[in-house]
């Protein structure tokens, strides 16, 4: 699920502020803890060799963000890919990969126990 900023809804707008929002972008219930996180990706980062070894070689955790600039595509365990451009929200369910398209910044949102799981298992995957 992604959106464009000027596809969102814009709920307030006075001067010096636009208050948007897009309802029903997730689901949080019983994901305990979350993680804010920014992550500068170089193009050609591909998270297919990483995430081998986790339930369906896919990340199992949930996200829910933002692309400050770049391009990022993710692929789900039906094949199925979908494109996100710089100044876009998206949601991720469980069940990908991703690859750089060209270089990005993201801020991400995350179920803190299960990202954490994921991104020690991408360490261990480099260091092999």
């Amino acid at each position: 699920m992604k959106i464009a900023k000027d596809d969102i809804e814009v709920k307030m707008e006075i001067p010096g502020a636009v208050i948007r929002q897009q309802t029903g972008f997730g689901d949080a219930t019983g994901l305990g803890k979350m993680s804010g996180e920014y992550f500068s990706l170089s193009a050609g980062v591909d998270t297919t060799p990483l995430f081998i070894g986790l339930e369906g070689d896919l990340c199992q955790c949930p996200h829910w963000g933002f692309l400050l600039s770049g391009v990022l595509t993710t692929t789900d365990a039906m094949g199925v890919q979908e494109t996100v451009n710089a100044h876009e929200l998206f949601y991720w369910p469980p069940g990908h990969n991703v690859k750089v398209d060209s270089d990005a910044e993201i801020v991400m949102f995350s179920p803190q126990r299960e990202h954490t799981h994921v991104i020690n298992h991408m360490i261990e995957k480099t260091k092999g």
